[in-house]
């Protein structure tokens, strides 16, 4: 008879798939929406030029266009994903490119409000940064969550702010805390973003992040491995100085994930555990081409052979969120 492991199935993590359907019964789809935002590192508020990795057209899917409508957006989005994800019949629409929450109120309501006018859309997934919100944004994200899914997905990237300063991110690990604890108190669901192999970082500094972000009071979490995309600024900095670089072969890195994963919360929902984009904007070779699906069987592989798990080394467990 399989295991069954605290977040009620046999699965070896908590995964977000998992989570959808005990929540809603079924599969729930992402909508990617770019709806014309851009960020504080980008505009000379905080920076210009944007995190040194960033290609937002590396990950917006072909229907993506900031000058469609939302709503034009969702049903070509509903049209895309019809042929792989056929058992989808309910969707959030993820507001996904640059900061979704860096705009004046009125404008924010009136976005998030189409999406959420769709008959087909439950919920919302806000893509941010933590320097991007601020008591009234929550507040109305707040009454948003007492009749929708809301989940507002901070990019913290890393736990170390040399390294945030070194990727032009704008901000400090420690207003990620702050804009985390923020919308906790008022029961709104938190995504985070991390990514792993950042110039500068030991594998021994990335393993202490789990550490660090399994005491903040998050629902769900992203995990992406260093790609070096075309058209950045780490592209530049690569050809230039490789040597600040330690990327991560594939099976380095499901190695690393096992031992971060041992160590993580295991309320926490991971709903990636590597970054995918198409092979025409990765500067340098990929791990084969292979798909997210197909990575994650040769991890969830490792997994079984280590005999491990999310959370087999976690000492402290916490609450889970209401939301």
């Amino acid at each position: 008879m399989a295991k069954i492991y605290p977040w009620g199935d046999a699965r070896r993590y908590n995964s977000y798939s998992g989570y959808f359907k005990r929540q809603f019964g079924g599969r729930v789809q992402k909508l990617s929406i770019d709806a014309g935002f851009t960020c504080p590192n980008r505009d000379g508020t905080v920076g210009v030029g944007g995190c040194t990795y960033c290609n937002n057209d590396a990950f917006n899917p072909s229907y993506c266009n900031p000058n469609k409508s939302i709503t034009q957006q969702i049903d070509e989005g509903i049209e895309f994903h019809a042929v792989r994800y056929r058992r989808a019949e309910q969707y959030l629409a993820y507001f996904q490119a640059f900061s979704n929450t860096y705009a004046p109120l009125d404008k924010l309501k009136k976005l998030y409000e189409e999406a959420l006018s769709h008959p087909k859309v439950i919920g919302l997934v806000i893509g941010t940064r933590p320097d991007c919100v601020d008591e009234e944004k929550l507040d109305y994200l707040q009454y948003l969550s007492n009749k929708y899914y809301i989940n507002l997905e901070y990019g913290i990237e890393s736990c170390y702010n040399k390294t945030l300063a070194l990727i032009n991110r704008g901000h400090t690990f420690e207003q990620s805390v702050w804009a985390i604890e923020q919308t906790h108190r008022r029961g709104i669901q938190i995504g985070a973003h991390l990514i792993f192999g950042l110039p500068g970082e030991t594998r021994e500094q990335m393993l202490a992040e789990a550490d660090a972000i399994s005491q903040l009071p998050l629902h769900s979490i992203k995990f992406h491995q260093l790609q070096i995309i075309k058209g950045t600024t780490m592209e530049k900095q690569y050809k230039n100085t490789p040597e600040m670089f330690n990327l991560f072969s594939m099976d380095d890195y499901f190695n690393f994930l096992a031992d971060f994963i041992e160590r993580l919360n295991p309320n926490f929902v991971i709903e990636r555990f590597t970054g995918e984009a198409p092979p025409r904007f990765l500067a340098l070779p990929t791990w084969g081409n292979l798909r997210t699906d197909q990575l994650m069987i040769e991890f969830e592989k490792i997994l079984e052979k280590r005999d491990t798990w999310q959370g087999k080394m976690f000492k402290a467990p916490l609450e889970v969120p209401e939301k």
